[in-house]
């Protein structure tokens, strides 16, 4: 899948490093900077862990301004080695381990890539820039989460860019911690970063752990769709091209130093969610296993510290950089179950022994 875009701006033409651009928004991200903005030279840095996917970026290797990089980001010379040979101006920072689950059964990783991995690529890029006489167009952009900000309740308003970090899992702890390195290495060293906290993410390419390409999976496949707790945890859903054009954005006229957070206005009960996705699949998928899918519906224990609710207020986001959400949660989760029902080849494979291993030990 590609996105198309309009021809190019008469912007200052990029030379990006893109880190975990194999990985579901930052491939997201890749395709769409690609077709948008096909002058400018995109390098793409992963390590093809688990979640990471070659396969999502086999259409772009033969367009002239990509390249792809096995990879890891806590590797300080081949990190220092890719700027300097490419030139290069831009980091957009994806490159995460991103899993509550997986966070709760092995911290480690997490902290690694996440706090020790955004360490390294900001000690680079501080070099590279000092050594280019701090060129004023360069740019850090982390990505980062609204996990950062803890849980909210019923009646909360949604999180803002000052709401305090309160996070709840080792996978936001480690996010926190990055973003506090990059915050500070603007502050500290006049680095010319930007960060984006978003909200829940959907779309293509997205691995099947998470909930809304388990619960397509599942369908397809006749299997539970294991539900946390009651059911009543509310996530903010964001769909993935709208996080793209966000960071287009803030990448384009953003300030410097500031942070914005990215939101798409669609909060969503879990178990709201899944019948949704129910009837999506009653309504496209004529052949199901198992009908209407909402039998397959099955609640399990409740994640350890499960926040209950996020949202997402992006009012900075659209009053300063003029960025609306354009996809309503209805209209994107039906064009990401069409996208499940016709890219089988890309999903079946990801349903490896390890991650049946692993499915098995968190659903059990």
């Amino acid at each position: 899948m590609t996105f198309s875009e309009n021809s190019p701006s008469s912007k200052q033409e990029r030379r990006l490093i893109v880190t975990g651009g194999a990985g579901f928004i930052g491939a997201n991200f890749v395709h769409y900077w690609c077709a948008k903005y096909p002058n400018d030279r995109v390098i793409v840095l992963d390590a093809l862990t688990y979640a990471g996917n070659r396969q999502t970026l086999a259409l772009l290797d033969t367009h002239p301004n990509f390249r792809f990089v096995k990879g890891d980001i806590c590797d300080r010379s081949l990190v220092d080695a890719l700027i300097q040979e490419e030139a290069v101006d831009t980091i957009v920072h994806f490159a995460a381990e991103s899993h509550v689950d997986r966070s709760i059964l092995g911290p480690g990783a997490f902290v690694q890539t996440n706090v020790v991995g955004t360490f390294t690529l900001l000690e680079a890029f501080r070099q590279h820039w000092l050594a280019g006489d701090r060129p004023s167009h360069y740019r850090f952009h982390h990505v980062s989460t609204d996990e950062v900000y803890g849980s909210l309740g019923s009646d909360d308003p949604a999180f803002s860019e000052t709401t305090p970090y309160a996070p709840n899992s080792p996978y936001s702890a480690s996010k926190a911690g990055s973003d506090h390195l990059v915050r500070a290495y603007h502050h500290t060293y006049g680095m010319p970063t930007t960060m984006t906290n978003c909200s829940n993410n959907y779309g293509p390419y997205h691995f099947p752990e998470k909930l809304i390409p388990l619960m397509c999976i599942n369908i397809l496949l006749g299997k539970p769709l294991p539900v946390y707790g009651d059911g009543q945890n509310i996530r903010d859903w964001l769909y993935v091209k709208d996080h793209c054009s966000a960071i287009d954005a803030v990448l384009e006229r953003g300030v410097i130093g500031e942070t914005y957070n990215v939101g798409g206005n669609n909060e969503v009960k879990n178990i709201d969610l899944v019948h949704m996705l129910c009837e999506l699949m009653n309504e496209l998928a004529p052949k199901l296993p198992v009908r209407p899918a909402q039998e397959l519906i099955t609640f399990v224990k409740d994640r350890p510290g499960h926040d209950r609710r996020y949202a997402i207020n992006s009012t900075k986001l659209q009053n300063e950089l003029g960025w609306t959400p354009s996809v309503t949660v209805q209209e994107g989760l039906r064009q990401t179950v069409e996208w499940y029902l016709e890219n089988e080849a890309w999903w079946r494979p990801l349903l490896s022994e390890e991650y049946q291993a692993y499915y098995s030990k968190v659903y059990a």
